[in-house]
């Protein structure tokens, strides 16, 4: 049985377009570096709530300010999540959008194998934590806690072991992690808005609508026109209960990715550009600096591994992505036939399962909402960080141990021997100007024949 009909089976890993690679370059660049921002800032936070200042954090972090007349007299903290915040989820609609329209997620037969691995990497760590919760008499509230992967934690902990990972990896990596934003995105909206002020929601569905006709219909320009008016978006939905930061992926979403006439490039992607370095540089550190900081003293450590919710975040980040992603991964490409890329194995999965257990900024704003006892949503947030600790590095050590292969793929896939300031993988097979490259197509074309030829002695034989 198959899923699809394509005629050429899926590529597991495969080679993304040039096209792709360079916006998947551009987009890991600077997720990369905020990737390190975030480490930063939660070591900042870790040591600041350990240390003889920790009554300082907890002034700056729970100081009030805003305007009380409109439902807007938040604490630092808060500010930190339900405002500051809605700029990554705004840049996380825009990715998806620009996904599920131009990218990946366009074609049925390429999404299936993230959108699989994704919802099998949110749906095994719930049954996790409720696994364990249910067996230890814990609450149930923080199912969705270990749901989520944190791309830009992933692209920075990779950074710092310096792996070279292939495209092909890094676009599946990015796929599942929108994927699996969008999912963390419903459960927010669905299963974490409080009682629901049906005015507040319906100006700040008024307040779309009017967006969406600014850009889309009358080809408003100017910032100073959106700003204003996201921000009246953004305080409506606050207002109406659901989360805030639902807003701002609303409005990415709503943005046009694709150029119409004399356009170089969509409205999508220009501001994506632009608000994606505000989004990693300052948004997710910012908000890592209020949520990260939580005791880590060796009792409190002990206290945390005794709480069956705790437990079931730790399990759930480590056991439950693993084998979500991995064997969603692997039924998804029995039933699609997909073959893994030349060069590439099962083990390179395996990896990329366990480094999807990163699960940090929507991981500790789910935690903040799940939780409504201090203590609990304290132990739920070290939980979190114990379970990402624990994740990344056994998945430092199986990717390390396959980066000489990487850095082979790596080398084929930049690798430009005439010089032309064009990938030689992305060119016609040319035996004079470009040996190295024939020489890897024509080996990849005689092993693959012989793969043919020994499937279809199976398949005569049965």
């Amino acid at each position: 049985m198959r899923l699809f009909s394509d005629k050429q089976p899926t590529a597991l890993f495969g080679l993304p377009s040039a096209r792709e690679r360079k916006l998947l370059t551009d987009a890991l660049r600077t997720e990369t570096a905020g990737g390190l921002l975030l480490l930063i800032a939660a070591v900042v936070a870790l040591v600041w709530a350990n240390s003889p200042l920790d009554d300082v954090y907890e002034t700056v972090r729970d100081f009030h300010f805003g305007i009380p007349a409109l439902g807007l007299d938040l604490s630092v903290g808060h500010w930190a999540s339900d405002g500051v915040l809605t700029i990554f989820f705004f840049a996380a609609g825009i990715e998806l959008k620009r996904e599920l329209v131009v990218g990946e997620l366009r074609r049925p037969a390429a999404a299936a194998l993230p959108i699989v691995a994704a919802v099998c990497g949110m749906v095994v760590p719930a049954l996790f934590y409720v696994g364990v919760n249910v067996a230890g008499g814990g609450q149930l509230d923080g199912w969705a806690v270990p749901m989520a992967t944190d791309i830009a934690f992933a692209l920075g902990v990779l950074a710092v072991i310096g792996t070279n990972l292939p495209s092909g990896i890094r676009a599946f990596l990015l796929t599942l992690a929108i994927a699996d934003d969008l999912g963390a995105i419903l459960v927010i909206a669905v299963f974490f808005t409080s009682t629901l002020n049906l005015f507040a929601f319906a100006g700040a569905v008024a307040g779309l609508v009017l967006y969406w006709l600014l850009h889309q219909k009358l080809r408003v320009h100017g910032w100073y026109v959106y700003v204003p008016l996201a921000v009246v978006i953004w305080a409506l939905m606050y207002n109406s209960g659901v989360h805030a930061t639902i807003a701002g992926v609303a409005m990415g979403m709503l943005l046009r990715c694709t150029p119409r006439n004399g356009e170089e490039t969509s409205p999508a992607e220009h501001i994506e550009h632009l608000v994606r370095p505000l989004s990693a540089g300052f948004a997710v550190p910012f908000f890592a600096l209020f949520a990260a900081g939580v005791s880590v003293s060796g009792s409190a450590l002990a206290e945390t591994f005794r709480e069956p919710e705790a437990l079931g975040i730790i399990l759930g980040l480590v056991a439950g992505k693993f084998l979500g992603i991995f064997g969603g991964t692997y039924v998804a490409a029995r039933f699609t036939k997909a073959k893994l890329s030349p060069g590439l194995s099962w083990t390179d999965v395996a990896g990329l399962s366990l480094l999807a257990g990163i699960g940090f900024t929507v991981s500790l704003l789910v935690a903040e909402l799940a939780f409504t006892d201090a203590a609990t949503r304290e132990h739920a947030k070290a939980a979190v960080l114990i379970g990402s600790l624990i994740s990344a590095v056994l998945a430092c050590v199986l990717l390390k141990l396959r980066d000489a292969q990487y850095a082979k793929l790596w080398e084929d896939e930049i690798r430009d021997e005439d010089l032309d300031g064009i990938p030689d993988i992305d060119q016609p097979e040319d035996l004079e100007h470009r040996p190295t490259e024939y020489k890897r197509r024509a080996m990849a074309a005689a092993k693959a024949r012989m793969e043919a030829e020994a499937q279809r002695r199976v398949e005569q034989e049965e």
